[in-house]
């Protein structure tokens, strides 16, 4: 049999539950998961392999109007990875009330098949579910239609199989024992992203950008310093909590995953900086990696 691979984007609106779907396809945490809405950033790539199949996954920020240059950034993504996509997955919340046409106008600028995704199944009614199904071959006459909780991996097989049988003959586009593009820096600085997003409430989250600075894989142990950007110095003092305990929960909570996901023990420092009105500047935003 000839080998496949090809390119796979997620997209969808924010917590419509796309990094958990990317997650349970590449058997990797790849993605950051919080019950908070606009948690990832950036489009992140990850890549399932076997004998005769290479897809290579794009997890995306979730659709949403940008107010700022961070979030325009975010939908430049979005839009880079409907570029060349064999294959597209449209995720949406059961319970989303219809409001999607943001998504609906770039899914229709796109030739590639599209799979609609229902997600959350597991909090909703057969009654419901089938409705739904309905109402998206009408609204859009999908490529596919799934039903699917991919927080419980109820359903994923079905779309593996889906994928591997629209990808195009092709050889494989990467190593074969790759997983990802991006680097353990980055992956360092998104679990430790994640804990802020899970420890801290309001804008503190979303005003919040961690860059690893240093990242020294020694005989024993990894040392990692990376610093957490704030933009007001009223946000410092809340990262950092009354006499640094904020800042060390977030240090302890991140290190622990850091050493699970590269099984080896790490060393990690952070220190907080405040950088007035980040998300805004695009000096900043292209330092950080989120303009080319």
């Amino acid at each position: 049999m000839s080998h496949k691979a090809g390119f796979v984007s997620i997209i969808g609106k924010p917590n419509a539950g796309k990094s958990t779907l990317m997650n349970a396809l590449v058997g990797e945490k790849m993605s950051i998961i919080t019950p908070k809405a606009q948690t990832t950033r950036h489009r992140i790539m990850g890549i399932v392999n076997d004998d005769d199949h290479q897809i290579i996954f794009s997890d995306t920020p979730g659709i949403i109007k940008p107010n700022y240059s961070l979030q325009e950034s975010m939908m430049n993504f979005v839009q880079g990875s409907l570029i060349g996509a064999d294959v597209i997955l449209f995720v949406t919340d059961i319970h989303e009330k219809y409001d999607e046409s943001d998504v609906i106008e770039k899914l229709s600028k796109t030739s590639s098949p599209v799979a609609v995704l229902i997600n959350k199944i597991d909090k909703s009614s057969e009654e419901e579910v089938r409705s739904k199904i309905t109402f998206w071959q009408e609204k859009l006459n999908p490529d596919a239609v799934f039903a699917i909780s991919a927080l419980l991996n109820h359903g994923v097989a079905g779309i593996m199989e889906y994928i591997k049988e629209q990808l195009p003959i092709h050889p494989p586009y990467y190593e074969k024992d790759e997983l990802t593009d991006k680097s353990m820096r980055f992956f360092a600085s998104e679990m430790i992203r994640e804990k802020i997003f899970k420890l801290y409430d309001k804008e503190i989250p979303y005003s919040t950008e961690v860059i690893v600075t240093s990242y020294k894989e020694e005989q024993n142990i990894t040392r990692i310093a990376a610093e957490i950007i704030v933009e007001r110095d009223s946000q410092k003092n809340i990262l950092i909590g009354k006499a640094g305990a904020m800042i060390k929960k977030v240090g302890t909570y991140a290190r622990q995953d850091i050493e699970e996901f590269i099984d080896g023990k790490v060393f990690l420092e952070l220190f907080v900086k405040v950088i007035p009105d980040w998300r805004r500047k695009k000096n900043y935003l292209k330092k950080f990696g989120y303009d080319d």
